[in-house]
């Protein structure tokens, strides 16, 4: 049995999230698909800011989970299946 290689899954699902949530931003505006644009957004509101004096570090984090998103990886999981 051949092992499969865990950074293909990250990259399938890394591809999954963000074609899920480009196809919802998509389906916004179409009233019987606006529901793949439905999610919560959880994260950072403003960004940390470290001032060091020479260098100036912003952190920030903003992640938004859609409908569109969740099917992604679930054929992004079901693609790493078939391989």
């Amino acid at each position: 049995m051949r092992r499969k290689n865990w950074w293909i899954l990250l990259l399938l699902m890394l591809t999954g999230i963000v074609l899920g949530g480009f196809m919802g931003n998509l389906a916004h505006g179409v009233s019987w698909l606006s529901w793949l644009n439905f999610g919560q957004s959880f994260g950072l509101d403003s960004p940390l800011i470290i001032n060091l004096g020479i260098l100036v570090i912003t952190f920030g984090l903003n992640i938004k989970i859609t409908m569109a998103s969740i099917i992604g990886m679930v054929i992004a999981l079901i693609t790493y299946r078939l391989i």
